[in-house]
């Protein structure tokens, strides 16, 4: 006797109309036509179900404080680090917590149960730190979050970065951040990528560093990065977020920079809805889009994810922490449009960004956690086009979150039709 059956699952690798069989929080069996009794079944109806949605860039810690202390009336990328700046003294730990809850709330409602956020720890107080620290392991039992000790400042340009990165780290944070392009000089910026990949080898973790993330196209610390990964054997546990100089970036010197960061093993995170807003603000027409050559990377093999980035905070006064967004617009900026772009774009939301965080036990196989979306669409195709309904959220085999199927009722002078935008379209009630 299994605990939960869903049946008739349509699934993200193409196969259609497989039963998934959960025991003890587990997946037992993925198989068509399952031969097993259960406490409950759930009827997929031909519809997706897919491992759950990760963000693997986030900032719980400013999210949803859109306003405070003022709006960002240029709505750029350094504005809002002044705006942040300014918010920080005001700061509590009770704040910043409950802002952070409310988030995740809306996280697991959008079935995303993994979230790799970058803190601030260039407040002395470490309030942010003291905040997430909390939430991680109150969330344990229904998300997953990974914490980045993240010099948003600057590592040598804030004077106690270096000091508050270590208290961060013996706190409990997770994962060694940094930010080298906005370090004084490039050579300061890359005196940190070689500092901080020294400690994270020293210590054992992982590091996810925000690199490049300029028009400037000698921003060139992945570089570096990829570099020093190699020198410390850490393929795997290192990753580049932003990257949007790349995009500015001259074919040829990319042409060198890309099989580098393949050789290294440093994945790349592209954060499309915050890279399209805020990058190319200096141009006028030509303007450029921002956003890293996602295509060209993943075509090399590189393992992308998308991330959110900014929910409603002084960078980006937008979004609901909806993943499947972050998507569709990664999906028009980089121009991802083919039958196997789609499916790579999917990945980049729920398998790639699993994987860069190295979840444990992700996955649709016997063995992986029962973690499992059901989404009111037929596949990731049109899950990506509708930015579809999250019919069932299951977390270790339990139900977390149930939403109603999406769908309008016309009045028509002919008779009611209803209308639910996926492939079956209008129909006649």
């Amino acid at each position: 006797m299994l605990d939960l059956i869903i049946a008739g699952a349509n699934l993200p690798d193409g196969r259609r109309n497989i039963d998934i069989g959960i025991q003890n929080g587990r997946i037992a069996a993925i198989e068509p036509n399952l031969q097993a009794q259960a406490a409950e079944i759930i009827d997929a109806l031909g519809r997706l179900v897919t491992p759950p949605f990760i963000d693997a860039h986030l900032h719980l810690d400013s999210a949803l404080s859109l306003g405070q202390p003022r709006m960002n009336q240029s709505g750029t990328l350094l504005e809002g680090i002044a705006l942040w700046g300014e918010l920080k003294p005001g700061l509590t730990v009770e704040a910043i917590y409950e802002r952070a809850k409310k988030l995740c709330f809306w996280s697991i409602a959008r079935g995303t149960l993994g979230i790799r956020s970058h803190v601030d720890i260039c407040d002395d107080r470490l309030l942010a730190v003291q905040a997430l620290v909390k939430l991680r392991e109150e969330m344990k039992p229904w998300l997953d979050i990974q914490l980045v000790a993240f010099p948003q400042d600057g590592y040598f340009r804030a004077a106690n970065a270096r000091e508050n990165l270590e208290r961060a780290l013996a706190m409990g944070v997770d994962v060694i951040g940094g930010i080298p392009h906005f370090e004084r000089t490039m050579e300061d910026g890359t005196l940190s990528v070689q500092a901080l990949m020294r400690l994270a080898a020293t210590r054992g973790l992982m590091v996810d560093m925000h690199c490049d993330e300029s028009d400037d196209p000698l921003s060139r610390h992945i570089e570096t990065l990829a570099a020093e990964t190699i020198r410390h054997g850490m393929a795997g546990r290192v990753t580049g977020s932003h990257l949007t100089s790349m995009h500015s970036m001259d074919n040829y010197y990319v042409s060198k920079l890309i099989p580098l960061i393949a050789e290294s093993g440093v994945a790349a995170i592209a954060n499309p809805l915050i890279n399209i807003t805020l990058q190319g603000r200096h141009d006028t027409y030509p303007k450029r889009r921002g956003m890293t050559r996602v295509k060209e990377l993943m075509a090399a093999g590189i393992n992308v994810g998308f991330g959110h980035d900014c929910v409603m905070d002084p960078w980006y006064p937008l979004g609901s922490h909806d993943m499947l967004e972050v998507a569709a617009m990664g999906l028009h900026v980089a121009q991802l449009t083919g039958v196997e772009d789609f499916r790579a774009c999917f990945a980049a939301v729920t398998e790639n960004p699993a994987r860069i965080m190295n979840l444990e036990n992700y996955g649709l196989a016997p063995g992986c956690n029962a973690d499992l979306v059901i989404l009111q669409a037929e596949d990731s195709f049109e899950a990506i086009r509708l930015c579809a309904e999250r019919l069932y959220v299951i977390r270790r085999g339990r139900v977390l979150a149930q939403s109603a199927p999406r769908q309008s009722q016309l009045h028509l002078p002919d008779g009611p039709a209803t209308v639910d935008f996926t492939r079956a379209g209008l129909t006649d009630r």
